[in-house]
């Protein structure tokens, strides 16, 4: 019987530049079985061993870096300098956390407060088996930078990438496969939603996973019986604040920029701008100066003159083209671009827009800039904040101060200034979302440590008896336990002085004995 193929499709053209047999529940299990096989021993290596063998791996991205942008343009359509930079980023990552990664998994002394004898620590372990299931936006980035992580911190991995960009996952298998001292301790799987039904099915001890709410959601509860741990990096809906001392024409240079890139396919793209009126018409003009220079098309050519290519996913054109449906039905404008040939799009500024609309509430996941019209600072953050979502955030104007009390206000977890998407690129800033946007974080110090257990130490020998944790476990010292509490955990020299003083006044009666009432009581039976 013939086995299920997954076809390359270059989503710009609609060739078929290769295909790959899906992987069936069985060998889903069975890799997920091999990598918990072979936990032991690489969680056994230290973590400069891991860090020496990543190293190699760096190296081989570097080396390879033309077929790699090569693979990733025609699995997606993005231009050759955009496949870049998702190499450029994952690298940077790569070379970050090999750095850190022995400070931060060294164990650490904690204080052991009052417990005299004992020498107190927390070490982190690896989960096990990670299971990795990545997007198809980005397939190489978001596939490799959380197996990094993962890897460094002493996990052996599964890794499911997207079936829209298969292309992808069969070239990072190829890559591990290349390096003989990592390849036991990776394994990737290919195939649609099923296989990746299989893969948290299949019981790993750790899942990460990025997508939409909705399947983030899905595979929650499909692991909740089994208490898998999972991190969830999800949708959003991203907000820029323009406020009246902003340099206006380089904010709707980035904005326009952030709202483009990828063709508007990133979770942290620029999907809603609000401008206070007084600015609102030169921004509103600006932004369409910088909208009308892009151009969509495709080519392999490293130097493409194309700064967008088509969607991706052809389920997702339907999704933006519902989104701009309803918002003209409702009252907005689109001022400039549209639809065109295929998946192509020239990018949208959209404006009369307001929130009872999908294209102000809902992950359009397009090449769309809706801009609304605030009165002031107030109303835009209230309006910021009026989502369910909350991923990052972008503030434009000249006081970096009042930018930063606008952004503590932002209930969003990552704020950048002047700019827009640039810091998913700093790869010691953590990142995850709050609300619908997702649970858990990824990147720097905090992504590495999601994928281990803190696990606690308290060494010493036998509790000698003048230790407190020893006076406060026998019997008989109520009055001695309050007044060590009062004079070490006094919150005032009174409180302090008051509780010590009462210990030392209080006395026992010297016939306490001839006191106690003896008192006889007959039970029937």
């Amino acid at each position: 019987m013939d086995r299920e193929k997954l076809a390359f499709i270059n989503p710009a053209n609609g060739t078929q530049f290769g295909e790959v047999t899906m992987s069936t529940p069985e060998e889903v299990k069975q890799a997920v079985d091999d990598m918990r096989a072979s936990f032991s021993v690489w969680s056994a290596k230290s973590v400069k061993e891991r860090a020496r063998i990543l190293k190699k791996f760096q190296q081989l991205l570097i080396d390879q870096r033309d077929e790699i942008s090569s693979v990733v343009s025609q699995s997606t359509g993005k231009n050759r300098q955009d496949s870049l930079i998702e190499l450029f980023v994952s690298v940077d990552m790569l070379a970050q956390n090999r750095a850190k990664a022995p400070t931060w998994l060294k164990r650490r002394r904690v204080s052991s407060g009052l417990y005299f004898t004992k020498r107190s620590y927390v070490e982190y372990r690896p989960y096990g088996v990670a299971a990795i299931i990545s997007p198809w936006n980005y397939p190489l980035l978001i596939s490799i930078t959380p197996m990094f992580a993962a890897l460094l911190a002493g996990n052996t991995v599964v890794l499911k990438v997207s079936e829209v960009t298969p292309a992808v996952g069969v070239m990072i298998e190829k890559l591990f496969n290349s390096v003989p001292e990592l390849a036991p301790f990776v394994r990737v799987v290919h195939g649609d939603g099923r296989v990746g039904a299989a893969l948290t099915k299949s019981k790993p001890d750790y899942i990460f996973v990025t997508g939409s709410t909705v399947t983030g959601k899905k595979i929650m509860q499909s692991v909740a019986e089994d208490l898998i741990p999972v991190t969830l990096e999800l949708g959003s809906k991203d907000a820029a604040i323009i406020l009246e001392d902003a340099d206006i024409d380089s904010a709707a240079r980035w904005i326009t920029w952030g709202a483009y890139f990828n063709s508007g396919q990133s979770c942290v793209a620029v999907e809603r701008a609000y401008v206070v009126e007084s600015k609102y018409d030169e921004f509103v003009q600006a932004a369409v100066k910088y909208t009308e220079k892009i151009a969509s098309g495709f080519t392999l050519e490293k130097d493409s003159p194309y700064f967008m290519g088509p969607i991706t996913d052809p389920r997702q054109i339907q999704i933006i083209e519902d989104h701009v449906k309803e918002a003209v039905e409702k009252g907005a404008r689109i001022v400039c671009g549209g639809k065109e040939q295929g998946a192509f799009y020239k990018p949208m500024v959209m404006v009369d827009v307001n929130h009872s609309m999908k294209l102000m509430r809902e992950e359009t996941f397009g090449p769309i800039l809706p801009i609304m019209k605030v009165r002031d600072e107030e109303e835009a953050i209230r309006l910021a904040n009026d989502s369910a979502f909350g991923l990052f955030a972008s503030v434009y104007t000249k006081d970096q101060a009042r930018a930063k009390r606008i952004a503590d206000r932002i209930n969003a977890s990552s704020i950048i200034t002047n700019d827009s998407l640039a810091q998913f690129g700093i790869p010691l800033l953590p990142f995850g979302g709050v609300k619908d946007s997702g649970i858990g974080t990824s990147h720097g110090r905090e992504g590495l440590l999601a994928f281990t257990r803190p696990h606690s130490y308290a060494m010493g020998g036998t509790p000698p008896a003048w230790d407190v944790a020893t006076i406060m476990r026998e019997l008989g010292n109520y009055d001695l336990g309050v007044a060590i509490m009062g004079v070490v955990y006094g919150t005032t020299l009174k409180q302090k002085w008051e509780t010590l003083a009462q210990f030392l006044r209080r006395k026992k009666p010297a016939n306490a004995s001839s006191n106690i009432k003896t008192e006889h009581v007959t039970i029937n039976k």
